[in-house]
């Protein structure tokens, strides 16, 4: 089998093409043969409003392309741009690697899988903003 498959949990909802599907009631496996459907599992989508740090702001962008609100080939530039600007503050290697994944991720198109990438970030950028200079 090829294309994408979604492993659903129980109500787990997902946007596939501007419509809003919810799983039934046990888990099940969608395999979406149509390439470049515009899909987000609506768990890993952040509200508008919550994009408000660096990382979830580049999340929120991907989040657009994933659901088709955004044009994947004029949004290119700005998320790689986005991307080396995390670069500049995640220095270490583990999360070099990870903006390296969410890069190589946008530049093949596989937006998904940038977002993934970049979600991995989030627990890091929490603990980088919770530090307060004294």
């Amino acid at each position: 089998m090829s294309g994408l498959v979604l492993k659903l949990g129980p109500k787990e909802r997902v946007l596939i093409n501007g419509a809003v599907i919810e799983n039934g009631d046990r888990r099940s496996k969608l395999a979406i043969m149509t390439p470049d459907a515009n899909i987000l599992r609506l768990r890993d989508a952040i509200h508008p409003e919550d994009a408000k740090t660096p990382v979830r702001r580049a999340i929120f962008a991907l989040q657009l392309v994933l659901s088709g609100d955004n044009d994947p080939d004029t949004s290119h530039v700005s998320l790689l741009r986005q991307i080396e600007e995390l670069s500049q503050v995640f220095t270490d290697p583990d999360s070099r690697a990870i903006l390296a994944e969410a890069s190589t991720g946008v530049i093949s198109k596989q937006h998904y899988r940038a977002l993934k990438a970049l979600r991995s970030l989030l627990p890091r950028e929490d603990r980088l903003l919770s530090i307060r200079p004294s």
